[in-house]
């Protein structure tokens, strides 16, 4: 070993010799140390209390305390009449039902069968449709919407146009075509036996309940809040063992095929396998179990960085014992060679991954916080286990099969790659340096976004449910405008009328808008023509539950109501940003009052952009101080410099491909970015240990490089057609999510061999040392001072 190895001096390298050897000359304390670490992370699997009571018993003590005492109540309010405002959309489930038929003899006699079906079930405690609305007209009295089925086509024709004249109805409950009418239900969840009973069986039972009176062409679908939940859960659930089960096993098979030994591939196998147990088993004691994004991209993040390391530790081991080297002679030099570059490789990942803990927001922290415990649980497994069972019995046969290796019998052939590029290094570092700049130009152009749906299967019926509602009512979630005056304007006056109606008109102007209601509308349903101060009067004359779905006169506020589609919230950044100027001008035109955007999709989309930049910034971050990292470790900045490209080139192809294709920056593909820039750092990592060595042995560039190439190239080739097989195989998954994560996933790790193959060479070559000339492929008056 050389000085110019990372890691630093020789002295720092004969230490870390020193301790590497104990795994392999005292297998019994390797042995030991890592029956200890499954211990403990045994613990937090199957009983993590016992633990954290033991760690933190003044924090949980506390916590029972607080939880005892009493929570101090304002009991300064002004009293509100005890009425129970109309729900218009807050409901467990919605129950679509398509028909061009609703207004038809047979299609009420059906409807009404089936919602009396409904309502005779236990597990349904309300359930609100059309028919139920609380009356609009000045008397209250009761006026069934939907005729007996014994009534005339041309009364059911007027009832059609009634319902559509109802604000409380059109957009809300029936859809402007009277084709879509809503069932709200409500679940009473001790009465509910499993999860498909608020989904398909619920679905079943509607279709069968229609079977029972007519033929009638009526179809029904399930989504809302729980099935959306249900699903969100389910798929999750699934898709954590599904297709890592999937993915693991294709990495497996394809392991065995490129290494064409099962010892070779078992023991490699067990040291990502032991690091996912470890990460998961510590987390408990972190309070960072309950991240939601632990479950399904850590252990593929852990299992990723594991199988990487060890592939590289692995080939080399393979290589001495095929040499005729013991087993323990192999394991040992194996380290030795790759153990500082594998010690590297996990700082920078680990550096990549904690940026992450600086954000701002919570989850975004604490996923940084998991990964960094995983990469550091990651290295610990390869260093330990590889080595331990390599120089075990077990490891006698390892380098078996070794001849017949794919990726070794067709090296020589893939040189050939490296000699054509050394012999055109100006041209490819020109061509590496402008298509990293294009497409990082390109990248540019890519926006946030988020949808309630991206994480669930596309064909899910909750989701495809959904996508009818948004298209016939414009979306199942709301959003509103909250209204409030001071006590120097009176509640049933004009003004209040007149700020109301100015709101609504501002919503009106946007077509993503759906439906705004507010008492607006209730009172222009109202028969008469009387000047908006009379007409605000007549407010009383409504049913209370009505009236104060949307104006509280004791407390001097109201709202609007609006739907929301899941169409993606950044397509709602400039109608939200549209409607806050607008609020704006209508605030300085009525000084008493406060106008407020809110509702879920405006926070999404107020918070998305927090989240989102948060995760961009701790990617930029990373990446520079990784940059550092290596100009340190290798003691040149040239050589810092030089990484750069080859690794920035995967992430910036990668959001190129997002922006042609035309889709979106999520949470999902940033950790993805995230996750293959630790991967693709590695194997450049492991490149340039080996071109340091290789040119402290040689004064020619060009040797180190293919030198260096035919020393670590196999294990950069075998990790990155291993990793390929795990992303290719899920990326036709159901789940949106998974499918990104292996599209930008295979994308990266493929397009960061090119960059190792043809554009970190090429960049080594002319600008790895300093030159006072240099041609295409003829190096004049080169410099060999370093």
């Amino acid at each position: 070993m050389t000085s110019d190895e990372p890691g630093g001096s020789p002295a720092s390298n004969r230490l870390f010799h020193r301790y590497s050897n104990w795994i392999v000359d005292r297998p019994w304390l390797t042995t030991l140390l890592i029956a200890v670490i499954t211990a403990a992370a045994a613990m937090g699997h199957f009983a993590p209390g016992l633990v954290i009571d033991w760690l933190h018993p003044t924090t949980i003590k506390e916590e029972k305390q607080r939880g005892g005492q009493a929570t101090a109540v304002d009991t300064d309010q002004v009293e509100v009449p005890d009425v129970n405002p109309f729900n218009v959309s807050n409901y467990n489930a919605v129950i679509l039902v398509e028909s061009d038929q609703i207004f038809t003899p047979n299609g009420a006699k059906t409807i009404k069968h089936v919602v009396q079906r409904l309502e005779a079930l236990d597990k349904i405690t309300t359930l609100m449709w059309m028919d139920k609305i609380p009356t609009a007209n000045v008397f209250g009295l009761p006026t069934p919407l939907l005729p007996h089925e014994t009534a005339s086509q041309e009364r059911f024709d007027k009832s059609r146009e009634k319902a559509l004249r109802n604000p409380i109805i059109k957009g809300q409950f029936l859809s402007a075509d009277a084709g879509t009418a809503l069932l709200m239900v409500d679940f009473d969840f001790f009465y509910v036996e499993s999860n498909a009973d608020c989904i398909g069986g619920l679905r079943e039972f509607c279709e069968e309940a229609a079977a029972e009176v007519s033929d009638t062409d009526m179809k029904f679908s399930v989504t809302g809040r729980v099935p959306l939940h249900i699903t969100a859960m389910s798929s999750h659930e699934f898709d954590a063992w599904k297709y890592q089960l999937v993915g693991y096993t294709m990495i497996l098979i394809m392991a065995i095929i490129l290494f064409r030994g099962i010892y070779a591939v078992l023991i490699v196998a067990v040291a990502p396998t032991l690091g996912v147990f470890w990460t998961v088993g510590f987390l408990p004691y972190m309070e960072l179990q309950h991240n939601p994004f632990t479950d399904v991209l850590l252990p593929v993040l852990v299992s990723l960085v594991g199988m990487a390391d060890g592939v590289h530790l692995m080939v080399h081991i393979r290589k001495e014992r095929a040499t005729g080297n013991s087993v323990r002679e192999s394991a040992r030099k194996g380290v030795h060679e790759v153990g500082l570059a594998c010690a590297l490789t996990s700082l920078t990942t680990a550096i990549g991954f904690g940026s992450l803990a600086l954000a701002s927001h919570e989850i975004v922290r604490e996923f940084g916080w998991c990964c960094v415990v995983g990469v550091i649980c990651a290295f610990i497994s390869v260093i330990t286990t590889i080595p331990l069972l390599s120089s075990s019995w077990f490891g006698r046969n390892i380098h078996l099969g070794l001849e017949k290796s794919l990726v070794d019998k067709n090296l020589s052939r893939i040189s050939e790659v490296i000699d054509f590029v050394l012999a055109r290094p100006k041209t490819f570092s020109r061509l590496a340096i402008g298509i990293t700049v294009g497409l990082g130009l390109l990248s540019l152009c890519l926006r946030p976004d988020e949808r309630n749906t991206e994480g669930l299967p596309t064909k899910a019926e909750p989701v495809v449910a959904l996508a009818k509602m948004d298209k016939a009512l414009g979306g199942l979630e709301l959003a509103r405008v909250d209204i409030g005056w001071s006590d120097q304007v009176g509640s049933d006056t004009e003004e209040v009328l007149a700020a109301v109606t100015k709101v609504d008109d501002l919503l009106l102007t946007e077509p993503l808008i759906g439906n705004p209601i507010s008492i607006r509308n209730l009172i222009d349903s109202m028969p008469g023509d009387s000047k908006a101060a009379n007409r605000m009067a007549m407010l009383d004359l409504l049913p209370a539950e009505l009236k104060r779905a949307f104006y509280t006169p004791e407390t001097r506020k109201g709202n609007i109501l609006f739907r929301v589609q899941d169409i993606g919230i950044a397509k709602y950044g400039p109608v939200f940003e549209r409607i806050e100027s607008g609020l704006e001008s209508i605030r300085a035109a009525h000084p008493e009052f406060t106008f407020t955007l809110g509702g879920g999709a405006v926070w999404r989309w107020e918070n998305l952009y927090v989240i989102i930049v948060d995760m961009i910034k701790s990617l930029a971050s990373a990446s520079f101080i990784i940059f550092v990292v290596l100009a340190v470790a290798y003691k040149s900045l040239r050589i810092g410099l030089i990484s750069i490209i080859p690794n920035l080139f995967p992430l910036v192809l990668s959001a190129s491909f997002l922006v042609v294709t035309g889709q979106y920056l999520e949470f999902v593909s940033v950790c993805a970015f995230t996750i293959c820039l630790g991967i693709a750092v590695d194997d450049t990592i492991h490149f340039l240990t080996r071109y340091k060595e290789e040119l402290a042995k040689t004064d020619d560039e060009n040797t180190a490089i293919r030198n260096a190439f035919t020393g670590v190239g196999t294990a950069l080739i075998m990790t990155t057609l291993v990793l390929l097989s795990g992303f290719i195989t899920v990326a036709f998954g159901d789940a949106r999510e998974v499918r990104i994560f292996a599209s930008l996933g295979g994308i990266t790790i493929g397009s960061a061999l090119l960059g190792d193959l043809l554009f970190l060479p090429a960049l080594l070559s002319r600008y790895a040392r300093p030159r006072s000339h240099v041609t295409d492929g003829k190096p004049e008056g080169v410099s060999t001072q370093v």
